[in-house]
């Protein structure tokens, strides 16, 4: 593993930069086919974030096991490679949860309040003339407070603020108050979700070479706990596609989202963002930014050309805002990854060999 220390500080700038792509081409998409104003967050995770996780585990193993595989001996390739993608869904997560999230949470939120907005003028449109006879028939018995009922009201609310003033709330109290508020909001939870905290745990013991020591390798005194995230993970890789299919039915059923804007993001996932990444790898290793690893360049190219990711259902979920549409997005982009995916990592493997 000491190979490929020197070059994976590149692929968390790289999927950065698929993610600023992707969304940059999103926002192009909703320019030129107007969607509905509540799926313009959507539109943009859908074209920003890839299945970075998922797909990898499972292509990468495949491709290193055929015979006809560019990149060595089969165990030296499965073993670097599922690194690569383990650490690219790790990344993947994080950008997802913190990136995407805040994207269509910001776009749901202002949809909300335009409807909120336009309920209340109408709301507010229906009641005035109500509101005002009322007025006009409450006025003729209508009295003025006396300056000494309002002398009273004063004093009473002066005192209770002075009141209020005079009691001191410890410090720790305001601090487990602070933290309270903080871990209650959505938000907060929403960008900490298990699969960044995950991610978060599995760097901390990558990095702390006392930590790796007690946890990985056969000889570790905890390696019963490798030994259980194995298996669990062995078996997540095929429940996920599983129930991502499923979801997929949805999409029959869906709402119709614009012909033209599901066009675009095809063209955006399948099309514009695999040929950036040629362009922005080969340029990366001519400028010495990425060293001539053809399985590691196959991995970083190999980001630039899968489906959506399947986190972005269960955050338009979160939010209320597109689901049914994010299920046509997934049905057709899913439909089509067979023969898009096949066809980029056929080239791709020919580019970097």
């Amino acid at each position: 593993m000491q190979g490929i220390k020197p070059i994976m500080w590149f692929m968390p700038v790289n999927i950065l930069v698929t993610f600023l792509l992707g969304s940059a081409l999103g926002w192009i998409i909703i320019k030129l086919t107007k969607p509905p104003r509540h799926i313009e967050g959507l539109i943009v995770g859908v074209c920003s974030a890839g299945n970075l996780g998922n797909l990898p585990i499972i292509i990468i193993p495949a491709i290193c096991k055929d015979k006809g595989s560019p990149f060595g001996d089969p165990d030296v390739c499965y073993q670097f490679g599922m690194a690569y993608a383990s650490l690219s869904m790790a990344i993947g997560a994080v950008f997802i949860w913190t990136y995407v999230y805040n994207i269509m949470r910001i776009s749901s939120r202002n949809v909300h309040k335009e409807c909120n907005k336009s309920s209340d003028s109408i709301t507010l449109e229906d009641s005035r003339d109500v509101s005002q006879s009322i007025i006009e028939e409450g006025s003729e018995n209508y009295t003025s407070p006396t300056k000494g009922n309002v002398d009273d009201a004063y004093t009473l609310l002066l005192s209770k603020n002075e009141s209020e003033q005079k009691i001191k709330v410890p410090v720790f109290d305001k601090i487990k108050h602070k933290f309270g508020m903080i871990l209650g909001n959505p938000n907060f939870r929403g960008i900490f979700s298990p699969a960044t905290l995950g991610a978060i745990v599995g760097f901390i013991v990558g990095v702390v070479p006392w930590l790796r020591r007690l946890m990985i390798g056969s000889n570790a005194p905890l390696h019963v706990i490798e030994d259980s995230a194995s298996m669990l993970g062995d078996a997540a890789i095929p429940t996920i596609t599983l129930i991502m299919g499923a979801n997929l039915l949805r999409g029959l059923k869906g709402a119709s989202t614009p012909f033209w804007t599901i066009i675009g993001i095809i063209v955006v996932r399948y099309i514009l963002l695999p040929i950036f990444g040629v362009l922005i790898i080969k340029g990366a290793t001519h400028l010495g930014l990425v060293q001539i690893d053809p399985l590691y360049q196959f991995v970083l190219l190999l980001q630039y050309a899968l489906p959506p990711a399947m986190n972005i259902g269960t955050i338009a979920q979160l939010f209320g805002a597109g689901e049914s549409e994010c299920s046509v997005m997934m049905l057709w982009t899913y439909a089509l990854a067979s023969i898009a995916v096949t066809l980029w990592s056929t080239y791709f493997m020919w580019l970097v060999s």
